[in-house]
């Protein structure tokens, strides 16, 4: 399994495309977070901690998760991957802990960073910051969904092998399905997998918003929904010929 999680973490690193999202996922936080220090005032601590949840690195590294997945059957690498790991299973969790990993690394740069130039626009504004205890609760926070979120992306690209209709279908199920179903049925919504359980986790008091989940319970929601993807997606690449 080492073996398998090394040269996962080397094939990752070493891609242009990792390098490209982790620089949007930066720039498009820090223009967010910079705007919103910039323009607004008078930040109370739940405004502070919802401001620094704000971490694109999630939306990020599901995509890039569910590229370097379905990119195996692009770049046709998938045969010799597999002739290299043969127990499927190994392969996809060496796959999964890879961009896990990935996902928490990315997303600790982002928040910090985020944090730190936040915090010095705010100090130029002689306006509040973030107090540390609140810092490392929301950073944790981050870590944990983005780790989810590059797991449940490997799982998707293994199930729907092609990358552009894994990316599209990724996108509509975040942004329209879950949307739709949160907005219907909230009760049923806050199951969900790309938004309701992370919102649960990253909801610090549960106050300003109504049918989430408590964080706890929403860390089982989100361990749920990687035991059947993964499950699903190791019997799928069990069956599936690798040509």
């Amino acid at each position: 399994m080492s073996r398998a999680l090394t040269a996962e973490l080397i094939k990752l690193s070493t891609t242009r495309t990792f390098i490209a999202l982790t620089l949007s996922a930066l720039g498009l936080t820090l223009l967010v977070v910079v705007l919103a220090t910039t323009i607004d005032s008078n930040f109370d601590e739940d405004g502070l901690r919802e401001l620094f949840s704000f971490d694109t690195s999630s939306l990020f590294i599901l995509l890039l998760g569910a590229i370097g997945m379905s990119g195996e059957w692009r770049h046709r690498t998938i045969a010799a991957s597999i002739l290299s790991i043969p127990q499927r299973l190994r392969f996809v969790v060496a796959k999964v802990i890879a961009y896990a990993a990935a996902g928490a690394v990315l997303s600790l740069v982002v928040t910090v960073v985020a944090m730190i130039v936040g915090s010095i626009v705010l100090s130029a504004r002689s306006e509040e910051t973030i107090a540390i205890a609140d810092a490392i609760d929301v950073l944790w926070r981050n870590l944990l969904v983005a780790g989810f979120l590059g797991a449940f992306g490997v799982c998707a690209g293994a199930l729907v092998r092609n990358s552009a209709g894994v990316i599209v279908l990724l996108l509509a199920w975040m942004f329209i399905l879950e949307q739709t179903v949160y907005g219907l049925a909230p009760e049923v919504g806050q199951y969900s997998p790309l938004t309701g359980a992370p919102l649960a986790v990253q909801d610090f008091d549960g106050s300003d918003f109504e049918h989430v989940l408590s964080p706890g319970i929403g860390i089982l929601v989100l361990c749920g929904w990687l035991a059947i993807l993964l499950a699903a997606a190791t019997a799928t690449l069990k069956q599936r010929d690798l040509v």
